[in-house]
């Protein structure tokens, strides 16, 4: 399994350094985040060959191929054709300031080793191969329901975005209205949805580090922390209002609105 691991980082390694070099033309670096969404396919399809991993293998591979697929066209959509840079990446540039090309290769190839880390799931059911069983057909099905409902809350935030009433104000629509972030809710079931999927391979646990980690990049570091601080400079008071009535992460019936 190492030797599948370390191809698959050179093959995407490679895939995120002509992304790098993308990038500096076009001066977006929000396509390293399509590029992460795209490069998970790849691994989990390459992990299928290479092992010769059979109906299971092939089964989660195109799971993770139709949702790679889609998440990295609606990521290109939304945040590079098109458009200015994300003010994330624009407080990255003013944060690192010198040498800036260097720093963001090593960004991109952070998230070309993160890829790596994030497949062991795809990895695990590629090594042990086999035919998909009732709780690989479970987590299939919660794998479809997630996609689902991230599917339709980038589609209420891209309509909202598109209105007339975007500018300054918040999406509070949808399923926005229940939760801050129900995009990354339901990205997050799609990983625990993969983690049970393989769970039944040898070493099946250590599946359970992907949604882990998801969680936790979610919560603590480039997820949520990132994009409110961002809506907080665009939006201001809007998104505080937003912030005290609406749940950050589960959906959930909103509180009701009180003024600090």
């Amino acid at each position: 399994m190492t030797r599948v691991a370390l191809d698959s980082f050179a093959i995407v390694s490679a895939f995120m350094a002509a992304l790098w070099g993308i990038h500096l033309a076009i001066r977006n670096a929000a396509i390293v985040d399509a590029g992460w969404a795209a490069g998970l396919p790849i691994i989990a399809a390459f992990a299928a060959w290479q092992f010769n991993g059979g109906p299971r293998a092939w089964l989660l591979a195109a799971m993770v191929a139709v949702w790679g697929t889609r998440l990295s066209a609606y990521l290109l959509r939304a945040r590079v054709i098109g458009h200015d840079e994300e003010g994330r990446y624009v407080e990255l540039r003013r944060a690192w300031r010198t040498h800036l090309p260097a720093k963001f290769f090593v960004f991109f190839q952070a998230q070309a080793l993160l890829d790596v880390v994030l497949a062991v799931p795809f990895l695990l059911v590629a090594r042990s191969g086999g035919s998909p069983g009732a709780i690989e057909w479970i987590a299939a099905a919660l794998w479809a329901g997630a996609l689902i409902g991230e599917s339709i809350a980038d589609r209420q935030l891209d309509r909202f975005k598109r209105g007339p009433a975007a500018r300054g104000s918040v999406c509070a629509v949808g399923l926005w209205r229940y939760s801050r972030h129900p995009n990354y809710f339901f990205e997050w079931l799609v990983w625990v949805a993969y983690a049970l999927y393989a769970s039944g391979s040898p070493l099946g646990e250590l599946a359970w580090i992907s949604p882990a980690l998801i969680l936790f990049f979610l919560l603590r570091v480039t997820g949520i922390p990132a994009t409110e601080a961002q809506a907080l400079r665009s939006r201001g008071d809007a998104y505080r209002a937003y912030q005290r009535r609406t749940s950050v992460f589960v959906p959930w019936i909103p509180r009701r609105d009180v003024a600090p």
